[in-house]
């Protein structure tokens, strides 16, 4: 019989944030994979390192961390196989994934490439979204508020457009875009309605006002909250970094 792949989500970046059930397959698992710059040590491994046992065969997933677009489906087309074959030989692979393997996840594009031939079991991850508005101590949504998720690096049109029809907005994948998402809040009268997290539960994190964030660029992991609806949510007048 063939093995299991799992997609474990170990949530934004706390280890204690990683649920029962991701920490005890980790922990009893004999063959673990997971993404990994190629350059650094890979985050998702950090996350779960004290739970992964001292002999446990690992598959770094080396995706290049570029600004321009990289062979990405070469790069998973050899990932799945690797993990193909050990699965053949009734191994199980457990797949290490920040936050949630389907909510914007690594894990899925794996999933697409072998779910056909394997069993494959996902275990839902606290998600970089909710450990946000955590740290930002203001309630995501509320009765009929529709939320959106955004990516950072669409056109300012598009931006605007889904912030105008939405009372939730989470924007993703900030980087880079920093200033210019900033600046087109600021036109649209919510900068400070906003806040900003990036790092979410990790020590080094950083909480504050939109309106206080003077950089033009953020780490990859960082996240903009907006609430437009019609509770009284407002942002505490100051954080702590």
């Amino acid at each position: 019989m063939s093995g299991i792949l799992y997609g474990v989500g170990l949530g934004p970046g706390d280890p204690e944030l990683m649920t029962l059930k991701a920490h005890r397959l980790i922990s009893n698992a004999r063959v673990i994979a997971y993404p990994a710059p190629d350059s650094g040590e890979s985050f998702a491994r950090s996350i779960a390192a004290a739970a992964i046992p001292a002999d446990a065969i690992e598959i770094p997933i080396i995706v290049p961390m570029r600004v321009d677009r990289f062979p990405a489906k070469e790069i998973y087309d050899k990932a799945a196989e690797e993990i193909a074959s050990v699965l053949e030989s009734g191994q199980d692979v457990v797949t290490l994934c920040e936050g949630d393997p389907f909510f914007y996840g690594s894990f899925m594009y794996l999933f697409e490439r072998l779910t056909d031939r394997f069993r494959i079991e996902v275990v839902p991850g606290v998600t970089s979204l909710t450990a946000c508005a955590a740290q930002l101590e203001r309630p995501l949504t509320s009765r009929n508020d529709v939320m959106t998720v955004i990516p950072g690096p669409l056109p300012d049109a598009d931006i605007r457009q889904k912030v105008e029809q939405a009372q939730v907005v989470a924007i993703m994948k900030v980087g880079r875009h920093l200033g210019r998402l900033r600046n087109l809040l600021n036109e649209m009268g919510l900068l400070e309605k906003a806040g900003y997290v990036e790092r979410a539960s990790l020590p080094e994190q950083k909480v504050h006002r939109l309106v206080d964030v003077e950089a033009e660029k953020a780490p990859y992991f960082s996240m903009i909250l907006i609430y437009k609806g019609d509770e009284a949510w407002k942002l505490p007048p100051s954080y702590s970094s």
